[in-house]
């Protein structure tokens, strides 16, 4: 991958000194977050490890997988500085068993590590940190600060809808689009779609429209990095191979994914003319009772919407056969229509049992459209789901 090779890299301090002291709750808090990206299975044995430098009283911590690396750090007593290698997930388990206060950690000979701790005394073996492959460093020219808040809203109404499947390699990740004064998010798996757009923002260095095609197991990163930071803002970078998010102290790169992310607008429903409203609590209940007999493979369930109501049942051959019905006003053509039931759930998981949603429709072939009804919100979201012959 361009910007992460396994290449010489000169240290940032001569090696063989290092000696620091550190707080086990910090140490342990920055070594959570950066886990997630350790390479568990790997042919090269380095990326199983932490890189660990220390210099001017900071303690900097580096995890990379080739495709996306973490690097995060915390305040230390640096008695020497220097840098060293350690098994991430031995060191990990290792810190959370030991009780509060400091821990020592100095460099020995042959790349092994000593830990103390209170009463404890740990030895670990390393391997040579001029093995460890390069981070590229983060861009200082053209950043865009994203607000945090809206950043992860967006992650959490569309990263379900990405494609798992890696021969669609265009669809693995998400499109952000970055607008001066608006910012939006679509994922796609080619069976339904999730588009979500926030606007009234301010976002500088962005002129006309810059579109970004982020990967799933960095939005995951992203989102969990959201999740504990109280950062106001995300500085977001890129260069020709390598997407740069800046979370508080915490930088997670990405390597970019390339190609054409598919003409999203073309199918976005223009004339559903047909629609209900129901609460969201009560249609994720409905949903949830009928999927439990809808065929394992399709996860097919019914929605019949008549006068004034919308029935929605399931029956398979294995598990028997169930129907709720929801009463709720509709005052247009009867309309059978048959969805994915899991790909239901994850929209109303993710719109929450707040509020009321509304089931948008054209005909039985045609894609259904479901949104949140309440039109204050802050932000527009849809959801496109293929129908499903039944």
């Amino acid at each position: 991958m361009p910007g992460l090779e396994l290449e010489q890299e000169k240290p940032l301090v001569a090696s063989g000194a290092m000696e620091i002291s550190v707080s086990r709750a910090e140490l342990l808090r920055e070594l959570t977050a950066t886990q997630s990206v350790v390479e568990r299975k790997t042919t090269i044995p380095i990326l199983s490890n932490f890189l660990i430098e220390a210099a001017d009283d900071r303690l900097t911590i580096t995890a990379t997988d080739l495709d996306q690396s973490i690097k995060t750090s915390c305040a230390a007593k640096v008695k020497k500085p220097g840098a060293c290698t350690i098994p991430a997930r031995k060191l990990y388990d290792y810190i959370k068993l030991l009780g509060d206060g400091d821990i020592s950690i100095k460099l020995m000979d042959n790349h092994w590590v000593q830990i103390r701790s209170g009463r404890s005394n740990t030895k670990m073996v390393g391997m040579a940190r001029a093995n460890f492959p390069q981070v590229p460093a983060f861009p200082e020219a053209g950043v865009t600060k994203i607000p945090s808040a809206s950043l992860k809203n967006m992650i959490g109404k569309t990263i379900f809808a990405i494609s798992n499947e890696e021969s669609r390699y265009t669809l693995n990740g998400a499109l952000l689009i970055l607008k001066a004064e608006s910012l939006a998010m679509v994922a796609t798996d080619g069976h339904r779609l999730a588009h979500v757009e926030k606007t009234g923002e301010s976002l500088a260095n962005i002129s006309g429209e810059k579109r970004t095609l982020i990967p799933r197991k960095a939005l995951s990163e992203l989102q969990s990095l959201l999740s504990n930071s109280d950062a106001e803002f995300v500085d977001f970078s890129d260069d020709d191979h390598t997407l740069f998010f800046k979370v508080g102290h915490r930088t997670l790169t990405s390597r970019k994914l390339t190609g054409q992310f598919p003409n999203y607008e073309a199918v976005l429903p223009r004339d559903n003319n047909k629609f209900v409203v129901v609460r969201s609590e009560d249609l994720m209940a409905s949903i949830q009772r009928v999927a439990q007999f809808a065929d394992e493979r399709s996860g097919a369930v019914k929605m019949r919407l008549e006068q004034n109501e919308l029935k929605i049942s399931s029956s398979s051959t294995d598990s028997g056969e169930s129907e709720d019905t929801i009463e709720t006003p509709y005052n247009f053509d009867a309309i059978v229509v048959g969805f994915n039931s899991s790909y239901l759930i994850d929209f109303l998981r993710a719109v929450g049992n707040a509020g009321e949603v509304r089931l948008e429709f054209k005909d039985a072939q045609s894609a259904g459209q479901v949104r949140p009804e309440d039109a204050d919100d802050e932000y527009r979201y849809r959801y496109i789901i293929m129908p499903m012959r039944i």
